[in-house]
């Protein structure tokens, strides 16, 4: 069984809610973000598309940061989902170099990093992870991924132009995707 997110760009409105929810349940400081949600444009006038993408850790089953953390502060947990334990944790940043999603972020005020744990402690306790409780329209879902595969059908994808090759780590996430979001001409856009 592996356990992962389930994201339906069809649904999200980029309102960010699930980062907030995030941001606050881990009193991050300002400028660290362990859920980014990322707005693109495609197209060109008259026929210009916007997506957001709402992005965490992906606890991939070939997680580059696990194999590079020469400190094994980064591990699979028995759920399957990659974890970080902080009293390992050297601060070295190997894991925010090897990681192609630039998910590990260095917390300047502890000197180690943070990263999405996909609020294990609340899964443990049967809840959902708050980004998926947060969610207003119901576009973030965290569970098995075979079952969320069935689910939401045979269309779920893990590759999208914005993203690095789910070859690389073998990402624990389903993307519902928008036709527009697999245009591989793109713009970010910063709101």
């Amino acid at each position: 069984m592996a356990l992962g997110f389930y994201f339906d760009i069809n649904k999200c409105i980029g309102c960010r809610t699930c980062q907030v929810a995030c941001k606050d349940r881990n009193r991050l400081d300002v400028g660290i973000l362990f859920r980014r949600v990322k707005s693109y444009e495609t197209g060109l006038y008259p026929d210009a598309r916007l997506y957001h993408y709402s992005s965490a850790c992906n606890h991939c089953s070939n997680a580059k940061c696990v194999k590079g953390c020469p400190a094994d502060a980064l591990y699979y947990a028995d759920d399957g989902t990659v974890q970080h334990e902080k009293n390992k944790c050297i601060g070295c940043r190997y894991c925010t170099w090897n990681c192609p999603y630039g998910v590990p972020q260095f917390i300047e005020e502890t000197g180690t990093i943070g990263k999405c744990d996909s609020c294990k402690g609340l899964r443990d306790k049967g809840k959902n992870p708050v980004c998926v409780d947060a969610c207003l329209m119901r576009c973030l879902e965290f569970g098995d991924l075979d079952e969320l595969a069935a689910k939401h059908g045979a269309d779920v994808i893990q590759d999208l132009p914005i993203l690095p090759s789910s070859t690389l780590t073998n990402p624990s996430v389903l993307i519902k995707p928008k036709k527009c979001a697999l245009s591989p001409h793109y713009s970010e856009k910063y709101f």
